[in-house]
């Protein structure tokens, strides 16, 4: 998971990008990065840490320009907290690129040895992103036959990347002296959205992983990029888009519906705040069909992805909804930490309890969902230590029993606590007095709900079945060994080929 942005405007975009990026933090905080395009060169800064660490005024200076790009970095694939892998990536053969990447591609390792031996490109990092940069640049040779870049070679080139490239991706490319690209993978697994502002000196054009980043500076949310198709923006503002996947479905990433995304956010014609209402509808359905029994004096969220669900919720049972937790906002997301002991200690550092809302209740607590386990056990003792003579739990989702491959930092199913235990076993390991989970069929329909059109959704974390196909038992050991040799040592308080007919479409508008 991390966020990306590009902008092609009238003025200089260094503010834009930045202002876009503070609102995109929540889909990374290991690194961040901007680069523009000024007069045929490229500028760029990145570093480690969080946006407003990262840039100074004296960076954004230097990051003159009408269009450029810009990454928050979640590291996945590669070696977290690493400087060198903060992106953007640059290549300067056979043209200026600069890429800015979303996702993980299932078939890195493949394609980093076709690199080499076959392309003759080097791979200077662990980044499927630099990986998913050399394919495009040599696809782009290979379209544009040493000549003159124009769109179809463009498009062709991204067709081909397509063909080659398994797993999620979104992307947004710079070409020096040529406009800005974005294209987004054939299954629509990672979002990415087009938004527009209209000028005097005409439209002005951003793409960006979430449309709360169009809102904030002022672009007007169009449409999402479709799978499998690519948005070509020269420097002039002409828009041109084509469909370069030869197969596509629909399926995006549940994930986002349920935890990644700001609820203020709308992917693929879903309002993820009236998706995640929709959650606590039907969890609330679920509660009265199979623990109609339990008492419930106060229905309290775990802040802040599951407020809307524990809203509903609460509002279809009948139940006050309170607030009993409060939120430090100065503590990362636990679920980025590494480690069972930091993320039990972060806990506490993170959220604190209004005793009075606890004092004698017998309370329901709400989260998005149940990853690891280890925040869960941790606000139940502290529910208790608060005064709740009865803690219940519910999960806005269902389970989670299995790696996720396409972007999202939970590959080893070790670190899953509904792995290998039924619901019952993971109500006593978290401390709960009963334990609700989200059915899956409820939660797709939830989603559906708001865009009937959106019916097939990339699930693989709850039922394993992984959407792009190529995901084996080999595939999934090699990551988790991978993830092993990464993982800190563990401390006392750890738990366990043809053508393809491009039917290129020029327009002003999408």
């Amino acid at each position: 998971m991390c966020g990306i942005l590009g902008v092609v405007a009238r003025s200089p975009v260094n503010q834009l990008l930045y202002d876009g990026l503070q609102v995109l933090q929540h889909r990374g905080q290991d690194a961040a990065g901007i680069a523009t395009a000024d007069a045929g060169r490229f500028c760029m800064h990145k570093g480690p840490g969080l946006v407003r660490d990262v840039f100074r005024t004296r960076n954004m200076r230097d990051l003159q320009g009408n269009w450029g790009i810009a990454h928050v970095r979640y590291p996945t694939a590669g070696s977290a907290h690493d400087a060198a892998e903060a992106q953007p990536f640059y290549v300067n053969s056979p043209f200026g690129l600069m890429l800015a990447h979303n996702g993980n591609l299932t078939n890195s390792a493949e394609l980093k040895r076709e690199m080499f031996l076959a392309d003759l490109r080097h791979i200077n990092t662990n980044s499927d992103s630099e990986v998913l940069l050399n394919v495009l640049a040599h696809e782009l040779q290979a379209a544009s036959k040493g000549c003159k870049l124009d769109a179809a070679a463009v498009f062709q080139a991204v067709a081909a990347v397509h063909r080659r490239c398994r797993g999620a991706y979104a992307a947004v490319v710079m070409i020096a002296g040529f406009g800005l690209l974005a294209f987004r993978d054939p299954y629509g697994i990672r979002p990415l959205v087009i938004g527009r502002h209209d000028t005097p000196a005409g439209p002005e054009w951003l793409v960006a992983s979430e449309s709360v980043a169009l809102d904030v500076i002022g672009f007007r949310l169009l449409r999402d990029v479709a799978p499998g198709e690519a948005v070509l923006i020269d420097t002039d503002g002409h828009f041109q888009s084509c469909q370069c996947a030869e197969r596509t479905a629909q399926a995006p990433c549940m994930f986002e519906f349920v935890y990644l995304a700001r609820p203020d956010s709308i992917i693929d014609g879903i309002s993820v705040y009236e998706s995640r209402l929709m959650m606590g509808d039907f969890l609330a359905q679920k509660l009265r069909r199979v623990q109609p029994h339990l008492e419930i004096d106060a229905v309290i969220p775990i802040p802040d992805s599951s407020r809307p669900a524990a809203m509903e919720l609460a509002h279809r049972l009948g139940v006050p909804y309170r607030e009993g937790f409060v939120k430090n906002r100065y503590i990362g997301r636990t679920f980025i930490m590494p480690g069972q002991a930091v993320r039990k200690k972060s806990v506490r550092q993170k959220l604190n309890t209004i005793h009075q809302e606890f004092q004698g209740k017998r309370v329901l607590l709400v989260d998005d969902s149940i990853v690891r386990g280890t925040t869960s056990r941790e606000i139940v003792t502290m529910a208790r230590e608060a005064g709740a003579v009865k803690v219940y739990m519910a999960s806005a989702a269902p389970p989670v029993r299995f790696a996720n491959v396409y972007g999202i930092d939970m590959p080893t199913r070790g670190e899953l606590i509904a792995a290998g235990r039924d619901e019952e076993q993971i109500r006593r390991e978290i401390g709960a007095d009963a334990l609700i989970y989200q059915d899956l069929a409820d939660l797709s329909a939830a989603v559906t709900a708001i865009n009937p059109a959106i019916n097939v959704f990339e699930t693989s974390c709850f039922d394993g079945c992984y959407i792009t196909g190529d995901i084996t038992a080999e595939y999934l050991s090699g990551v988790e060994n991978q993830r092993s040799e990464m993982k800190p040592a563990a401390g006392p308080e750890d738990s366990s080929g043809g053508q393809l007919d491009l039917n290129l479409v020029t327009q002003q508008e999408p």
